[in-house]
């Protein structure tokens, strides 16, 4: 059955999300470098707790009714926010993931206490299980990015890089389902957000030129982190409104970045989180002093 769009948040709610979420999240720092002769700054959002932006999101969601029980669909990142921010309120957590979710993200949800369940090769079978789960009256819902709660906590990124580095020109972000590239726009200050997917999983790309969110393949290195079929009806409603830039990059790109991110900076990083260091690298980012938010770092690599 068809439900109304959700409420659009807007920057008061960040700044709201921010308060709420103070006493459990990390202020993750900003560092400024020069990559092949390109001044920007880096957000270090990897080193949040649970290892992506994702916490920020969930926990804002949670917050409005601590005690509930909460069931998920994840690849991955969201998942584990999920799965840390229920065992940081002491509630019960479900979270169901496709079997192709790496082994890595898996093991560090099950660590936090919460209920792993696998179901289905896709992020759409895991989500349907989910909907299930929640029909049945086994949790609240916490959607992984089509919720103005959940946008509003993953704004609180951008608000931080703001008011830290307010020179900054463009927020520079990885997009799956749209939630971080949403927030971000609301709390940018009129700076550009430049969304970045890879070639082959690329929903708000293809939603951007249909006009309206529609199905899009999923075949990418970053598939467990950016995976999405379908960009959130929210993010997308926000993103259109957004200065914003849609940049697509190839998992060779992603995979270099990744590399070199370690190599100059010894920063490790899943592929995902390396988008936005691709895109600069391929000349897609038109920015004085970009922010690329290193968003997560949750799945096992060795350089390659």
């Amino acid at each position: 059955m068809a439900t109304e769009p959700p409420e659009e948040p807007g920057a008061a709610e960040v700044e709201a999300a921010r308060a709420r979420i103070a006493r459990y999240v990390r202020r993750t720092p900003t560092f400024r470098l020069s990559l092949r002769g390109r001044p920007l700054v880096l957000k270090l959002e990897h080193l949040q707790s649970s290892g992506s932006f994702k916490l920020r999101g969930a926990l804002n969601a949670m917050l409005s009714a601590p005690r509930s029980p909460v069931v998920t669909a994840s690849g991955g990142n969201h998942g584990l926010g999920v799965a840390t921010a229920a065992a940081l309120l002491g509630v019960r957590a479900t979270i169901v993931v496709p079997t192709s979710t790496p082994e890595s993200k898996a093991r560090r949800i099950a660590a936090t206490g919460a209920e792993l369940v696998r179901r289905g090769e896709s992020y759409a079978a895991a989500a349907e299980e989910a909907a299930r789960r929640v029909g049945r009256g086994e949790g609240r819902d916490v959607p992984a990015y089509d919720h103005p709660d959940v946008v509003a906590g993953q704004g609180t990124v951008a608000s931080e890089v703001v008011e830290d580095v307010p020179e900054v020109d463009a927020l520079v972000v990885a997009v799956g389902g749209g939630g971080l590239a949403a927030g971000c726009s609301l709390a940018a200050g009129g700076r550009t957000v430049v969304a970045v997917e890879p070639e082959r999983c690329c929903c708000l790309h293809d939603a951007l030129l249909a006009g309206q969110p529609v199905d899009s393949p999923v075949d990418s290195i970053a598939s467990s982190a950016l995976g999405a079929t379908r960009v959130g009806t929210l993010p997308f409603r926000l993103l259109r409104k957004a200065s914003l830039s849609s940049v697509l990059v190839t998992d060779d790109e992603l995979l270099a970045a990744r590399d070199l991110l370690w190599e100059e900076a010894r920063l490790a990083v899943e592929p995902a989180a390396a988008a936005g260091l691709a895109a600069l690298l391929a000349g897609r980012v038109d920015a004085r002093l970009p922010c690329l938010v290193l968003c997560g770092a949750n799945t096992d690599w060795t350089p390659s």
